[in-house]
Order: structure tokens, then C-alpha cells, then sequence
């Protein structure tokens, strides 16, 4: 008689929908102690970042192994260029208990169309990263797929 192995447990985690905030309520709640974490690779935050008193830089490709250093305390608002990785970022720290986290939509590309401060070129702010194999960079605005094609 051979053993059947036993099967895991459905891991599935039902997440509520995340809260998600405009530039402007980041501004104002970054202002009141919110802790604003950018999960944008250390080569972009070095062309252009949020001015804000108190950023955490905390890449994607760093933050599995890294999210245990985020307050749990304290409202953390999620951002990048494009709302997107930090939208995925948002329901990753929800999934890890996190119950103090927001996603800013539209990013820094936003930030920057709404005004408000950054240091270093505020252009690199409106170009994101191509869909597609070869990682160019394209306007933000343009329907120019990867490799100009």
C-alpha cells in the first residue's frame, strides 16, 4: 500500500482592495508622519526622486527580503515611476499583514505633471521603462512598442 502524500494547504489569502492616494494626499500625508517608500531600482531614484523629508528607498528586487524593516506603526504610502510596482508592492506588505499601506497612483510621472518637488532631472520622471524584451526607455505618452517596433 502506497502512502498518498498529503496535499497543502490552500494558502490563498482573500486581500481586501488597497487603498490608493493622488500625489496631492501623499504630499499632505507625507507631511503629517506618513512614510513615503519608493520601490523604483537605485538607477532610476539616482535620475530623479521625490523631495520629500523622509523617503525609504526600498527596490522591488529587495523588497521580500527586506519589507521586515518597514513600521508597522506608521502609514506607509507605496510609490514608483507609474503606480504599478508600487500597487503590486501595496499587496504584497497587505498579504504580510501590513494594514497601514496605501499605493499612489500614477507615480512620480504624476508627481511631476502635478508639480511638486524632485531632485534631479524631472524629464526621466515622464519616460518608464518599454513593454517588451529589450528594456529601452520610452515616452511615457508614446504607442511605440519595444525596439521601435
Amino acid at each position: 500500500m502506497s502512502a498518498v502524500p498529503a496535499q497543502a494547504p490552500d494558502r490563498r489569502v482573500e486581500l481586501g482592495k488597497a487603498r490608493e492616494v493622488c500625489p496631492t494626499l501623499t504630499r499632505r500625508e507625507a507631511g503629517e508622519g506618513a512614510l513615503v517608500v519608493d520601490v523604483r531600482e537605485r538607477d532610476e531614484i539616482a535620475r530623479v526622486a521625490f523631495d520629500l523629508p523622509e523617503v525609504v528607498v526600498m527596490p522591488m528586487s529587495e523588497l521580500e527580503r527586506r519589507h521586515g524593516e518597514l513600521p508597522r506603526d506608521r502609514d506607509l504610502i507605496m510609490v514608483c515611476a507609474v503606480g504599478e510596482r508600487s500597487l503590486k508592492a501595496t499587496y504584497f506588505l497587505m498579504y504580510h499583514g501590513h494594514d497601514r499601506v496605501a499605493n499612489m497612483e500614477g507615480g512620480i510621472a504624476k508627481w511631476v505633471r502635478k508639480g511638486f518637488p524632485v531632485r534631479g532631472d524631472a524629464s526621466a520622471a515622464v519616460a518608464v521603462p518599454a513593454e517588451g524584451c529589450c528594456g529601452e526607455v520610452k515616452p511615457a505618452a508614446s504607442n511605440v512598442g519595444c525596439c521601435g517596433a
